[in-house]
């Protein structure tokens, strides 16, 4: 057309339009945009960073902890119980003797029994024969946090004390394991351990197992769930807590984990029982 004539004798001999026409320069060239030079910034500082050399506990619970993972086929079982009865009960005697009794006595008291209900899971295993026994005593070995780890003060014969008493004993226990002040026999052995961290917020976990014991409960902190209330025919809002029961396959079948389960939350639902 007459405006595509006009337009090139305009802009005939431009560089734009000479390095375009050129034969010689290639369409990639003509259409390769420009590349900003890329600047590597510096940091201003080192990374600094402190070396906290572990304890000697420290090593000791990593090295234990990590045998138990390596070497015990752990299997899991969670269940949600439910404890308003269990709160009612607590508060009525707290209100009516001035007792501080805590919801860990009650857990404490309650696998005592279901041990002694299933005395199937209250055994230990030896690693070096790979033979299972089982304890003619049910004692309740309880996770304590203290300085630099975790210790596992024991209250022996759970199963025969009264509530009232596990939690005096397990009160002077931990205050002498956070002052490093615990006997070796008050702290090693047991037939079976409780892990607590309903306190600190935690709703459900999973714990390892302390060998030579085949078992331990993960406790978790209640919530509230809505549940149908079968006796009034309506829903309603109950307290439930969460328990995992981490169990060496080679000694406990789930089966017997899933007895143990059913005797711990029925004494929970029935706190009445353990004050009988």
């Amino acid at each position: 057309t007459k405006a595509d004539v006009l337009f090139h004798l305009k802009t005939k001999g431009s560089p734009e339009t000479k390095r375009l026409t050129d034969p010689q320069t290639s369409v990639t060239e003509a259409k390769k945009p420009s590349v900003a030079p890329q600047v590597h910034s510096k940091p201003t500082q080192s990374f600094q960073f402190l070396d906290i050399e572990n304890s000697n506990m420290r090593r000791v619970i990593a090295r234990r902890l990590t045998e138990s993972k390596t070497k015990i086929p752990h299997q899991y079982l969670t269940r949600y119980c439910n404890i308003d009865n269990l709160l009612n009960l607590r508060k009525k005697l707290i209100e009516s003797y001035n007792t501080k009794l805590s919801v860990n006595d009650f857990i404490i008291k309650s696998v005592a029994l279901a041990l002694n209900e299933v005395p199937e899971a209250n055994v230990i295993l030896d690693p070096a024969t790979q033979n299972v026994s089982r304890c003619k005593t049910i004692d309740i070995s309880v996770a304590v946090a203290i300085e630099g780890g975790l210790i596992t003060p024991i209250i022996k014969n759970a199963n025969l004390k009264g509530l009232v008493r596990i939690g005096e004993e397990m009160k002077d226990l931990a205050t002498r394991a956070r002052a490093n002040q615990l006997k070796p026999e008050e702290f090693q052995g047991g037939s079976f351990t409780i892990s607590n961290l309903g306190m600190f917020g935690i709703t459900e976990f999973s714990a390892v197992i302390n060998p030579p014991q085949c078992g331990i409960m993960a406790v978790g902190g209640s919530i509230e769930k809505i549940e149908w209330d079968e006796t009034k025919n309506s829903p309603k809002v109950s307290n439930l807590m969460s328990v995992t029961i981490s169990s060496d396959a080679r000694a406990l079948d789930n089966e017997v984990v899933a007895k143990f389960c059913d005797s711990f939350s029925s004494y929970l639902f029935e706190p009445q029982r353990l004050i009988l």
